[in-house]
């Protein structure tokens, strides 16, 4: 609890909120559920806080503890001081502490440590404490000795330079000063080790820009360059500026100060800069890498949440050339009905039998939409399935959709146990399908990094960016709630609470005891306790249970205040189902001070409940703007500059965002060109799945790029195509 007040400070929230979430947290509930059904303990502090506060406070106990194991060692050593101690206990970062320890820590043999086997430790002593009145060369000549090394005057004094250059090093303020003017005043400098060879990187063949103002993505395309041989990276600081710093600490007038004057330079060039630099690098990179996932995850969760496309039996392709096309057929639940493979581009050609196997499954099973997989050969299957839908007067749609990740579910277990008699190939095609009809349930089945939205999320953290993501899934599925009755055991592990032994435990159940009526029914799961009952239950939905309340986000800890708020209206639980517009329109008058007062009940958990009332078996992804189909294809050829575009956003990155308009490749709307007043980050505006009208601004059709504008487009602007 001591860490409450320091995170509550820094996070801008009461310090009440944070330590009941934290009290909340250790006794092992989980965010969502915390967030959901906990508001009045926690202030209606919502997931993004309740991660941040988590995230903290493992920082602070990580910090803690390191601070504990430090004070240990040098106190072993017996040179632990009330000072220090007091250093180590007020540092706030862990920079600071590794700092203060570095004099202490068990280095490896350096210039300094034999220096002082030679026994120069003395001297070295001596010259930093600059009498002025010493006489330097009849001080050393004190320390030759033949017999460790010691021949001259000059070797006596070379191993003091070197222990002082490691006294000067290892100061811990001296360091955090020069740390931050490397911060305030260096510059990150790159050149090329391969000038002559085309590559991502040539605009940063010959790069120079402030560390205090380069962004986060540039850090990574740097880092990568580095580490793929292209470039060579450095942090450029006023060699005058330091020097300063040092000599104000350790240079005074007399017969020493020139000794000490050289030693200061060589302190720095060669232990702290390259020290800095790392640390300074690494800092950079761990604030890129954390915004990389932050973007990551935003655009994870659009993407996840993106609206269903319920009741349409849908046709997925799976484009390719040599091994052809994969089709996959799924029912309006998606239960798959058909597959098989068509050859319509080269080496085959097989156009028109292609077009023939495709109108056949359309009209066997009456197809409503064709989802085509954005790989290789999308475009090109684009333009078979639009000439099939202009030549035959079918009425189906079609529409692109990522097909990240598609390879890795149909590698997986997951994928295997499915469909055991499938190619791997064609289970691809059943996931392209089904990801249009439902995408939380089918994108849960796969890695969450594997789903392609994102920068540089393969420069990051593996470790962290899993974390991060499975967090987002967590809350997306969390969000939405979960069919007890359909969902699968890979889409059930998500719910908070419920772990994938678990899951799979209730499917179990389900295939043999049939449907649930109840949540309480879950209670009969293996490994399923009451504390697990209380996280998950009110993110499962039973459609047609024996309570309409089962369907609603309602936890059953508050079914009897929601029929108490019920009856207050006049109505009855059966009314929820056959009264249901009537209810609404009550319960639509209700004010939640008056019944929270009335009822004992927190505010917060009575506006909830009368919003599920409204609304039961909701689906908060039906508000989103649905997805643009479409019955024609786009060539790079049919653009021309200052054309109106209407298409999808499919990813978002710091330095803009990409568009589908129907062309092979995204056309890209750069940050300056998203809005005529100023942002930050393009998310501020944008998400995933945004449909929006765009102008052409220039067409290069040798790289196949498209630069866009949302800018000056009047709201009645006709689309062009």
């Amino acid at each position: 609890m001591e860490f409450a007040s320091l995170i509550a400070q820094e996070l801008n929230l009461r310090p009440n909120q944070v330590k009941e979430a934290i009290q909340l947290l250790d006794s092992g509930n989980t965010i969502p559920f915390i967030a959901r059904y906990r508001k009045e303990a926690t202030g209606e502090l919502d997931e993004n806080a309740l991660r941040s506060i988590v995230e903290r406070l493992e920082y602070l106990r990580n910090l803690e503890h390191r601070k504990t194991e430090v004070l240990r060692i040098i106190e072993e050593q017996g040179k632990l001081t009330a000072e220090l101690t007091a250093q180590i206990h007020k540092a706030q970062i862990l920079h600071e502490v590794e700092d203060l320890y570095r004099p202490y820590k068990q280095k490896r043999r350096t210039r300094a440590t034999i220096a002082k086997e030679k026994g120069l430790e003395p001297l070295a002593t001596w010259i930093l404490a600059q009498a002025p009145d010493g006489r330097l060369e009849e001080e050393a000549l004190n320390y030759i000795n033949p017999e460790l090394g010691v021949e001259t005057v000059e070797d006596a004094l070379a191993g003091a330079s070197d222990i002082l250059a490691e006294i000067i090093s290892d100061d811990a303020n001296l360091r955090k000063r020069i740390r931050a003017t490397t911060f305030r005043l260096g510059d990150i400098a790159t050149s090329s080790k391969k000038a002559d060879e085309r590559s991502p990187y040539e605009m940063y063949y010959d790069y120079r820009e402030p560390v205090r103002k380069i962004p986060p993505h540039r850090i990574l395309a740097l880092n990568r360059g580095e580490k793929e041989e292209f470039l060579t990276v450095k942090i450029e600081v006023p060699m005058g500026e330091v020097l300063r710093l040092i000599q104000a600490v350790y240079v005074k007038n007399g017969p020493c100060a020139s000794v000490v004057d050289h030693v200061a330079e060589d302190a720095y060039k060669r232990l702290i800069a390259p020290s800095i630099e790392r640390e300074v690098r690494g800092e950079l990179s761990e604030k890129a890498e954390e915004q990389a996932i932050n973007v990551f995850a935003a655009n994870l969760r659009q993407l996840l949440l993106q609206p269903p496309v319920r009741g349409r039996v849908v046709l997925g392709l799976d484009p390719g050339f040599r091994t052809g096309c994969k089709f996959a057929v799924v029912d309006d639940i998606g239960k798959l009905l058909q597959v098989g493979v068509i050859y319509p581009h080269p080496p085959q050609n097989k156009r028109e039998d292609a077009k023939r196997i495709i109108r056949e499954a359309i009209e066997k099973y009456q197809v409503d939409i064709i989802t085509i997989g954005n790989g290789t050969a999308s475009r090109e299957t684009e333009e078979v399935v639009a000439e099939l839908l202009k030549e035959s007067g079918i009425h189906s749609e079609y529409i692109i959709v990522s097909e990240a990740g598609a390879s890795v579910y149909s590698a997986s277990k997951l994928a295997g146990e499915e469909f055991p008699d499938f190619d791997l190939s064609l289970r691809s095609a059943v996931s392209i399908a089904r990801r249009l009809q439902d995408p939380l349930a089918e994108l849960v089945k796969i890695e969450p990094k594997a789903v392609g939205v994102g920068q540089y999320q393969h420069d990051v953290q593996p470790k962290r960016l899993d974390e991060s993501l499975q967090g987002v899934v967590e809350s997306a599925v969390n969000t939405v709630g979960v069919d007890l009755n359909t969902a699968s055991a890979s889409l059930l592990q998500y719910v908070a609470g419920l772990k994938p032994t678990i899951a799979k435990n209730i499917v179990a159940y389900r295939e043999e005891n049939g449907k649930f009526a109840k949540r309480a029914q879950l209670k009969k799961i293996p490994r399923l306790g009451e504390q697990t009952f209380i996280q998950c239950a009110g993110f499962i939905r039973i459609p047609g249970g024996e309570n309409p309340l089962e369907n609603t986000p309602v936890h059953p800890e508050s079914y009897a205040l929601a029929e108490n708020i019920l009856h207050k209206a006049g109505f009855t639980l059966g009314d929820l189902e056959t009264r249901p517009a009537e209810v609404r329109k009550v319960i639509a008058t209700l004010k939640a001070e008056e019944l929270a007062e009335e009822f004992k009940a927190g505010v917060p958990t009575v506006k909830d409940i009368l919003d599920a009332l409204q609304r039961p078996g909701r689906d908060p992804r039906e508000d989103l703007p649905r997805p643009k189909l479409r019955r024609d294809v786009t060539h790079l050829e049919d653009l021309n500059e200052g054309m109106i575009l209407e298409g999808t956003i499919r990813n978002i990155v710091d330095f803009g965002a990409f568009v589908d308009i129907g062309v092979k490749h995204d056309g890209l709307v750069h940050i300056s060109q998203i809005s005529q007043k100023f942002i930050k980050h393009p998310m501020e505006v944008l998400s995933v799945g945004d449909i929006v009208k765009v102008r052409v601004l220039s067409i290069d059709k040798a790289r196949e790029r498209v630069g866009l504008s949302m800018r000056d487009i009047p709201e009645n602007a006709q689309v062009s195509i």
